[in-house]
C-alpha cells in the first residue's frame, strides 16, 4: 500500500453514498487532496484525532484496533503505534506539556502519554463510556465526557488525580474549554442544551437551549465572535450559538449524523465532518455563516482535523481498498497549478 501520495493538486473526488446530503451545498468542497498517509490498525474504526500543530504531529485513535496512532504530517510517515488502549476514543495533544491525554473507553479511562516516548505517564478513572476530551490551562486540568453517565470526570494533568464530576442530568456530547468566558461548555444532547460549567466550582452556572437541534453532540469555539457551533446528531443540522446572549441565531443543512466539527479562525471556515461521510464547509462573512461547499469524501469521514498555521486539513478514512489512511488537503485557494 502506498504510504504517501505527494501529488500536490490532486483533485479531491467525491465517493459513492446513498445518504442524504445538505439541503444546501454551496457547490464542491473548495479543497485540493496533497498527500496520503497509510494507518496501522487495519480497516476498522477511527475516531477522534488531535494535532501538534508546532511539531507537525498528529496522535489518531483507531478505536477498533484498540491503538493510538502518531503520524509526522511533514514527513508523511507513521512515527509509532500506542497499543493497549482498547476502544479508545478521544485524543488530545497539549503541546506545551509534551503530553497526549486519551480515553481508553473500554476501560473507562483517561490515559496520559509522553508525547516524545509514548510511555504511559499515568492512568486515572471516569464514568461510564469516556469520550471527548478538553483541556482547561489555568487550573492545569483535563475534562471528560462521559456519554453514558451524563458526566464530566476532571484530573490534575500531570498526575492524574481526579478533581472531581459533575453530573448534567443527560447523555453528553463534546466538552470545549470557553477562555473568553473561563468556563467549560458542555454538549448535553440527553438534555438538547449546552450547560456552562464554572470550572472552580465545577457548578453548572448557566443552561443555554438548542431549539431546533436534536441531539447536540460535536462542538466548534469562534472565540472572537463569542459563538458555539454546534452539529445535532438527530436531524443533520448544525446550529451557531450566541454564548453571550444564549441563544441560538442561525440553523444550517448538513450531512446525517454530524460527528465533529472543526474551525479555523484566520480564514473564518468552519468544517463539519459527519457519520455518513459527507463533509461541509461554512465561510463567516458579515456576522453569518455561508455554505462553501458539501461533498461526500468516504464512508468513513466523520473526522476532521483543521492546522491553524497552514490551513491544511486531515481526514482519517478508510480507503476503498479497506486499508485506513489519513488524507490530507489545502484549501483550493491556495493549490497550485
Amino acid at each position: 500500500m502506498r504510504a504517501w501520495w505527494g501529488l500536490a493538486g490532486l483533485a479531491l473526488v467525491a465517493g459513492c453514498s446513498s445518504s442524504t446530503g445538505p439541503a444546501t451545498t454551496g457547490g464542491r468542497l473548495p479543497l485540493h487532496r496533497v498527500s496520503e498517509v497509510a494507518l496501522t490498525g487495519g480497516p476498522s474504526r477511527l475516531d477522534y484525532a488531535s494535532l501538534d500543530s508546532g511539531r507537525g504531529l498528529m496522535f489518531l485513535a483507531h478505536m477498533g484496533a484498540g491503538q493510538i496512532v502518531e503520524v509526522d504530517v511533514r514527513a508523511h510517515t507513521v512515527v509509532r503505534t500506542i497499543p493497549d488502549t482498547p476502544d479508545v476514543h478521544g485524543v488530545l495533544v497539549v503541546a506545551d506539556k509534551h503530553r497526549v491525554y486519551a480515553t481508553v473507553t473500554g476501560r473507562d479511562q483517561i490515559v496520559a502519554f509522553d508525547e516524545d516516548s509514548g510511555a504511559v505517564s499515568f492512568t486515572a478513572a471516569t464514568g461510564d463510556y469516556p469520550d471527548g476530551l478538553a483541556y482547561d490551562p489555568i487550573r492545569n486540568a483535563v475534562w471528560s465526557t462521559n456519554e453514558r453517565a451524563g458526566t464530566e470526570t476532571v484530573v490534575d494533568a500531570d498526575t492524574g488525580t481526579v478533581r472531581g464530576t459533575v453530573a448534567l442530568g443527560g447523555e453528553v456530547g463534546n466538552v470545549v474549554y470557553d477562555a473568553t468566558a473561563d468556563r467549560m461548555v458542555v454538549a448535553v444532547q440527553g438534555h438538547g442544551e449546552l450547560a456552562v460549567v464554572a470550572p472552580d466550582s465545577l457548578a453548572v452556572t448557566d443552561h443555554i437551549p438548542t431549539p431546533g437541534c436534536s441531539g447536540p453532540h460535536g462542538q466548534a469555539l469562534d472565540a472572537s465572535q463569542r459563538v458555539m457551533y454546534v452539529g445535532c446528531e438527530d436531524n443533520a443540522t448544525l446550529v451557531t450559538v450566541d454564548l453571550a446572549k444564549h441563544v441560538v441565531t442561525e440553523h444550517n443543512s448538513v450531512g446525517e449524523t454530524p460527528d465533529v466539527l472543526a474551525y479555523d479562525p484566520g480564514p473564518q471556515r468552519l468544517y463539519v465532518a459527519t457519520e455518513t461521510g459527507w463533509v461541509s464547509i461554512f465561510e463567516r462573512h458579515g456576522g453569518h455563516l455561508n455554505p462553501a461547499g458539501a461533498e461526500h469524501l468516504a464512508d468513513s469521514a466523520h473526522i476532521v482535523v483543521v492546522d491553524p498555521a497552514d490551513h491544511h486539513s486531515y481526514f482519517p478514512i478508510a480507503t476503498a481498498d479497506g486499508g485506513p489512511a489519513l488524507w490530507e488537503y489545502e484549501p483550493a485557494a491556495q493549490a497550485g497549478g
